[in-house]
């Protein structure tokens, strides 16, 4: 056992050596200033979480060396030094996830791969995409948040004339910029509705259910956001409502999309009971007839 833990760790440590230049670029883009991943740093720890939650049932699962696995390993370790060599260094940070599943299978075998599923691909969440691809994400995020926040203020009566990411008011005009998109709350609340579909007690298909709603809920949150931003532009001025009000009115797409998660979390548990409750029912008269 002893032993076990002494490779465990020096696998490690090579492990670290070997992505040691993909862990400076993820730190790069974590901080860097239009960064969409500044949660990035986070993940490793809720991934070490989620993996010593699952410790004892880890302890009791078989242990089945499978071949296949170093193939993988192997494979995955090809693909992230071509990457690291042409420096296109996000194939290299999905090749962690490819890396870390051949080394488990291999170690350990499917059984544990499978208990460990969920806490190795949510490191998929720390993973940057290439710039272009999040520019041109950014782009249209924008074009159609505001789309649909002139949309709704007209509908409030305000008019609002929308040009581009532009949009103008009777006294003043804001600019619906990348950090106003929607595409880091959409990165961090898909990230917030994965753990929190894990981690609820129901079946596989409602938590698939639940993590999709988080990508609606992160667009309508923001789309709020906006909202307030035209109306308080309106009332008081652009230069406050991108003030510290733009900033601060950040947090309220967290609550909201957290709230909607929540709601509907309850309400596919209800659906659950209900289900259940409607099962032992039918179990119970089918007692009764044999009766």
């Amino acid at each position: 056992m002893r032993f076990q833990k002494i490779k465990l760790h020096i696998i490690g440590i090579l492990l670290c050596v070997v992505y040691w230049p993909t862990f400076i670029w993820l730190k790069n883009r974590f901080l860097s200033v239009e960064s969409y991943y500044t949660h990035g740093f986070l993940v490793p720890f809720v991934v070490a979480f989620l993996v010593w939650q699952k410790r004892d049932e880890l302890a009791k699962t078989p242990v089945v060396s499978m071949n296949i696995g170093l193939v993988i390993l192997i494979l995955s370790l090809l693909a992230h030094f071509a990457a690291f060599s042409f420096k296109i260094y996000f194939i290299s940070g999905f090749s962690i996830i490819s890396t870390l599943i051949g080394l488990i299978l291999y170690l350990f075998g499917k059984e544990i791969l499978f208990k460990l599923t969920f806490p190795i691909f949510f490191i998929v969440f720390m993973i940057p995409l290439p710039r272009v691809l999040i520019i041109h994400i950014s782009f249209n995020m924008k074009l159609f948040v505001a789309q649909i926040a002139a949309y709704i203020v007209n509908a409030m009566g305000i008019s609002a004339l929308r040009a581009g990411s532009v949009i103008h008011l009777p006294n003043t005009s804001l600019t619906v910029g990348s950090p106003c998109s929607g595409l880091r709350s959409l990165i961090s609340l898909t990230a917030l509705g994965s753990i929190y579909a894990y981690l609820v007690n129901m079946s596989l298909p409602r938590k698939f259910i639940l993590f999709l709603t988080s990508i609606p809920l992160a667009l309508f949150s923001n789309a709020v956001r906006v909202v307030l931003l035209l109306l308080v532009a309106y009332v008081y001025g652009s230069e406050v409502a991108t003030g510290k009000f733009h900033d601060y009115s950040g947090f309220l797409v967290f609550v909201i999309a957290f709230l909607g998660l929540k709601v509907i979390g309850n309400i596919l548990s209800a659906g659950k009971n209900i289900e259940e409750d409607d099962g032992n029912k039918d179990g119970n008269k089918e007692k009764e007839l044999e009766v």
